[in-house]
C-alpha cells in the first residue's frame, strides 16, 4: 500500500466513526449552529476539507504542522480509539501512559485520552506481565550537579546491562556471542546515550567513551556506581567494574589527558545512583517488551537500541496539559536537536528575508545559520 493510500484508508475509518458518534455535531458545523453537546463545546471543534471534525484553539498562526495546530477528533470508548491507541503504544516500544497520549496528540485528540492512555498500558498484556509492584523509598536531596545549569551531558553518569546473546549470519545455528550496553544519562537534561560494548576490556571502555564524546561532546564529570555494589551482578560485569574502581593506567591516562574527573558513589550504596538506575530500567522497559527472547543479528540489535534511545529521549519531563490551547511539552530531545526527536524537521528558512518571517522563525533560522557555519 502507497503512503497515499494508508493515509486516505485513516481518515476514511475515522470519518466513518465520527459520522456516527457525532452525527449531531457535524450536521450543526454543516449548519454553521452552536455546539451543545458538552464533552466537545469547549474544543471549538470544525470540519476540515475532507469533512474530518478537528479540533479548534488558538494556535491556528502557530509554525506547527496542520495535524498538530487541529488534532482529528476521535471519540472515547470506541474500538478504533482504542486501535489506533494500541498501535501508538507499540509502534513507540510500549511507552508509558503520559508519552502515549503526546505522540497520539501529535496527530489525534481522544476524548478522556489520559484514562484511556492509561487503561491501555495497563491492559497490554505484555506490558502488564512485565511489570513489578516495587516498594517505595523517601528519595534524599538531589546532588549539586542535578540542579545547576549545564549543557547536555557536562556532567555524566554511566551504567552497564547485559549480557545480551546476538547472533552472526556467517556462523553456524546455536552459537550466540555476547554483548553489553553502556547507558549514558546526563544529570541536567536526563537525557540518555546508548553504546554497544562486545567486550569487557579497558580498552573497549576507552572505545565506547571515545564514540560517546564524538557524538555528545566530552564530559567534566562522569559517575557511576561502586564496584563493591554490584554483589548479585553477572560475574563478568562484576570484574568489569573493578576497572572503574581501579582504574588501569591506560584508562586513568585518557581520562586525564580529557581533563575529565571520575567520580564513584559511596561503597555498597547503589540507591545513591538512582539517576542513571532508573535509565537502565527504562531501557529494559522497552528492550523486553520489543524483542522478548528473540535472537538478534548485531544490526538489528544496534537498531533497537538506537531506537529505545529515541523514544527515552522523547518521554515528557513535565505533565501533559489537557488544554488544546496548551502545546507546551519539554523533552529531553529538545535540548539535544532543539525540537521533539519524533516531530518533522523544521523547513530551510536561511535564504528567506527576515521581514516575512515570524518572531520564532527568526530564532529558527539563526539556529539553521549556526549550525551551517
Amino acid at each position: 500500500m502507497s503512503v497515499e493510500g494508508f493515509q486516505h484508508a485513516k481518515k476514511y475509518l475515522v470519518r466513518t466513526i465520527q459520522v456516527n458518534v457525532f452525527s449531531a455535531e457535524i450536521n450543526a458545523l454543516k449548519k454553521n449552529e452552536s455546539i451543545k453537546r458538552t464533552n466537545v463545546s469547549n474544543l471549538n471543534i470544525f470540519l476540515d476539507d475532507d469533512d474530518l471534525i478537528r479540533v479548534g484553539g488558538r494556535r491556528t498562526n502557530s509554525e506547527l504542522s496542520f495535524d498538530q495546530k487541529h488534532p482529528i477528533l476521535l471519540p472515547r470508548d470506541h474500538k478504533l480509539t482504542d486501535i489506533i491507541m494500541e498501535h501508538f503504544h507499540i509502534k513507540n516500544l510500549h511507552v508509558g501512559a503520559q508519552t502515549l497520549l503526546h505522540l497520539i496528540r501529535q496527530e489525534y485528540w481522544p476524548l478522556n485520552g489520559r484514562n484511556n492512555a492509561r487503561r491501555i498500558v495497563h491492559e497490554y498484556l505484555k506490558c502488564y506481565k512485565a511489570k513489578h509492584k516495587l516498594e517505595e523509598q523517601i528519595m534524599a536531596s538531589l546532588p549539586r550537579e542535578r540542579v545547576t545549569v549545564s549543557s547536555p551531558f557536562s556532567n555524566t553518569a554511566i551504567d552497564l546491562c547485559g549480557p545480551f546473546y546476538i547472533k552472526y549470519k556467517n556462523e553456524r545455528k546455536g552459537i550466540f556471542n555476547k554483548v553489553y550496553v553502556a547507558i549514558f544519562v546526563c544529570f541536567s537534561t536526563r537525557a540518555v546515550h546508548l553504546e554497544i560494548l562486545t567486550d569487557l576490556t579497558s580498552d573497549a571502555l576507552i572505545a565506547t567513551l571515545k564514540r560517546f564524546f564524538a557524538r555528545r561532546g566530552i564530559c567534566t564529570t562522569i559517575f557511576s556506581d561502586n564496584a563493591t555494589n554490584f554483589v548479585g551482578a553477572n560475574s563478568e560485569l562484576r570484574k568489569f567494574y573493578q576497572l572503574f574502581k581501579k582504574l588501569p593506567d591506560n584508562l586513568a591516562s585518557y581520562l586525564v589527558s580529557q581533563s575529565i574527573l571520575w567520580k564513584f558513589l559511596p561503597p555498597r550504596s547503589p540507591n545513591f545512583g538512582g539517576l542513571w538506575e532508573a535509565g537502565v530500567k527504562s531501557f529494559k522497559h522497552h528492550l523486553k517488551r520489543t524483542v522478548g527472547n528473540l535472537k538478534l543479528t548485531i544490526e538489528e540489535f544496534l537498531t533497537v537500541v538506537n531506537q529505545i534511545e529515541s523514544d527515552l529521549n522523547s518521554r515528557l519531563l513535565i505533565p501533559l496539559s489537557s488544554d488544546p490551547n496548551d502545546f507546551s511539552t519539554l523533552t529531553p530531545g529538545r535540548f539535544l536537536i532543539g525540537r521533539p526527536i519524533s516531530s518533522i524537521p523544521e523547513p530551510q528558512l536561511v535564504n528567506v528575508p527576515n521581514n516575512i518571517l515570524s518572531s520564532w522563525q527568526k530564532v529558527q533560522k539563526l539556529y539553521q545559520i549556526i549550525w551551517q557555519k
